[in-house]
C-alpha cells in the first residue's frame, strides 16, 4: 500500500503530528507495537502528574508507609490514575479516525529506505512512502551492576502500578523520573532514599534550584546520597521478620555503603527506542543518544524523520510535538528550514514544590564565557504564596545586559505553569523589561516573577 505518509509510533509526537498532517490533505498510516499515547499517556507524565495530585493533599504526619490505610489510599489513587489514562486512550483513538488516517496495530521494521513492513498479530503488511517519521520514543536504562534485573528492581512502569505502598524504596538516579516519584511516595508515607552519581541531583537544572530542591525534600523526609555510585543489588533474601529485603551497595566519598529496601526504582534514564526497526540496514546513522537529525528532523535519508525521545535531543513530550511540527513543515514544504528552537523548550519536575525552566542555567553561560545579571524574588514575599502556604521557593531570571532574557529557573508552588510567561516572552524576542512593564494581576503568584523582573 502506498500513502503519503508513515508514522511509527502514537505517542504525542506521532499521533499529533498525524492530525495535523491529515487535516493538511495527505494520507497517513500511523503504526503502533503497544499503546496509544506513549510512554507519556501510559507510564509516564499523565500517570506520575496523576499520583502527584493524590499525593501532594496529604498532611507531612501521614503514617509512615504502615498500616491498612496507607495501602488503601495508594489502591485508590492508583485506580483514579488508570481511570484518567482510559480516558485520554479513549480520546486518542478517537483522533486515529480522523479522516485520512490508518491505524495499524504492530511491529514495524524498515525493507528499504521507502518501504516499512508490520507484522501484526494475524498477518505481516508492507506499507510504502516517500516520507516516514520515526516516533518510537524511549524505554528504561538499567545500570549494568549485579542485581540490576533482580526481583524487587523495577522501572517507573511498575511503580506506577503497585498495590500495596512498600515501606521503604530506594530510588537509583535523582533526575526528573526519580525524583517525582520520590516526591509522591514520601508523601503517601513511604522512607525514601536517593542515591544519585552526580555532585547534585536534577543536573541538566540550574544547580541553585536543584540544590534548594533538595534541599526542601529532605525537610520532609526524603534520604539523599549525591556524587554516589551504585555499585550492587542484592537478589532478596529473608531478613530478621522473614521479610523480603533487597539491599543497595553504593560508594560515596570513597566509602563503600548500603541501604535496605522493599522496592528499589531504577531511574538512571531512557535510552532511545531503536528494537526491530532495522536502521543500519538501510543507512540511517545513529549515536548511542538514538538517531542523529539535521533542523528539520530529517536523518542522513532524504524523506525519513526522527521526532521525540528516539532522537536524544530533548526527551520531553512537548519536544516531540514541537518536532513533529517541524518535520511535517518540511515534508509539506520542502524549501522550509530550521524551524526547531530546542532553546526555548520549557520543562518542568512535578515535586512538591515543583521546579521548572527554560532556556540555559547559570553554569552553562558560565562555561561557555557568556555575560549575564541574575535577578531574583522570593516566593516568601508574595502574598498570595503566603496566603496558599506555599512560601518556600523562587524565581531566577537570567538576561544579557541590555535585557534579554537568556534563562529562567523556578522552584516553588505551579512553577509549571508560571514559567510559560518567561518562554512566551523569550519566543517573542521580549526583554525582562517587558515583564516588568507588564501588569500582573494582584494578589497572584505571577508577581514573583514581576518582582524578579524589577530587581
Amino acid at each position: 500500500m502506498n500513502t503519503d505518509l508513515i508514522i511509527i509510533g502514537a505517542g504525542p509526537g506521532g499521533y499529533e503530528t498525524a492530525v495535523r498532517a491529515a487535516k493538511a490533505g495527505l494520507q497517513v498510516v500511523v503504526i503502533e507495537k503497544e499503546h496509544l499515547g506513549g510512554t507519556c499517556l501510559n507510564a509516564g507524565c499523565i500517570p506520575t502528574k496523576c499520583l502527584c495530585h493524590s499525593a501532594e493533599g496529604l498532611p507531612p504526619t501521614h503514617p509512615q508507609g504502615r498500616g491498612e490505610g496507607a495501602s488503601n489510599y495508594l489502591a485508590e489513587a492508583i485506580a483514579r490514575k488508570n481511570e484518567v489514562v482510559e480516558k485520554l486512550k479513549a480520546g486518542v483513538a478517537q483522533l486515529m479516525k480522523t479522516p485520512g488516517i490508518t491505524l495499524v496495530e504492530g511491529e514495524a521494521r524498515f525493507v528499504d529506505q521507502h518501504s516499512v513492513e508490520v507484522k501484526t498479530d494475524s498477518s505481516i503488511l508492507s506499507f510504502q512512502s516517500k516520507n516516514i517519521i520515526i516516533a518510537t520514543g524511549s524505554v528504561t536504562k538499567f545500570l549494568p551492576i549485579p542485581g540490576a534485573h533482580a526481583e524487587g528492581v523495577v522501572t517507573s512502569t511498575e511503580l506506577l502500578n503497585l498495590t500495596t505502598l512498600p515501606q521503604r524504596l530506594a530510588v537509583i538516579g535523582g533526575g526528573v523520573i526519580g525524583l517525582e516519584f520520590a516526591s509522591i511516595f514520601q508523601a503517601l508515607g513511604t522512607q525514601v532514599t536517593v542515591i544519585e552519581f552526580c555532585k547534585e541531583v536534577l543536573p541538566n537544572f540550574d544547580r541553585d534550584l536543584a540544590k534548594r530542591l533538595r534541599t526542601s525534600l529532605k525537610k520532609r523526609g526524603i534520604e539523599f546520597h549525591t556524587g554516589a555510585a551504585a555499585k550492587a543489588i542484592s537478589s532478596p533474601t529473608p531478613s530478621i521478620g522473614g521479610e523480603k529485603v533487597l539491599q543497595v551497595e553504593f560508594e560515596e566519598k570513597g566509602k563503600l555503603q548500603s541501604v535496605e529496601a522493599d522496592v528499589v526504582l531504577m531511574a538512571v534514564g531512557r535510552a532511545a527506542n531503536l528494537n526491530s526497526l532495522n536502521l543500519a540496514d538501510v543507512g540511517i546513522e545513529t549515536t548511542p543518544r538514538g538517531i542523529v537529525v539535521d533542523e528539520n528532523m530529517q536523518t542522513n535519508v532524504p524523506g525519513i524523520y526522527a521526532i521525540g525521545d528516539v532522537n536524544g535531543l530533548m526527551q520531553l513530550a512537548h519536544a516531540a510535538s514541537a518536532q513533529g511540527k517541524v518535520a511535517l513543515a518540511n515534508i509539506l514544504n520542502p524549501s522550509s528550514q530550521g524551524g526547531w528552537e530546542g532553546a526555548i523548550i520549557p520543562a518542568a519536575v512535578f515535586t512538591v514544590p515543583e521546579a521548572a525552566m527554560v532556556g540555559q542555567t547559570e553554569e552553562q553561560l558560565e562555561s561557555a564565557g557568556t555575560e549575564y545579571e541574575t535577578h531574583k524574588a522570593m516566593y516568601r514575599a508574595n502574598g498570595k504564596a503566603l496566603a496558599m502556604e506555599a512560601e518556600d521557593g523562587l524565581v531566577k531570571i537570567l538576561t544579557d545586559k541590555e535585557g534579554k532574557i537568556l534563562g529562567c529557573h523556578i522552584l516553588g508552588a505551579h512553577a509549571s505553569d508560571l514559567i510559560h510567561e518567561v518562554a512566551l516572552a523569550m519566543r517573542l524576542g521580549g526583554t525582562i523589561h517587558d515583564i516588568a512593564d507588564t501588569v500582573h494581576a494582584h494578589p497572584s503568584l505571577s508577581e514573583i516573577l514581576l518582582a524578579a523582573a524589577e530587581a
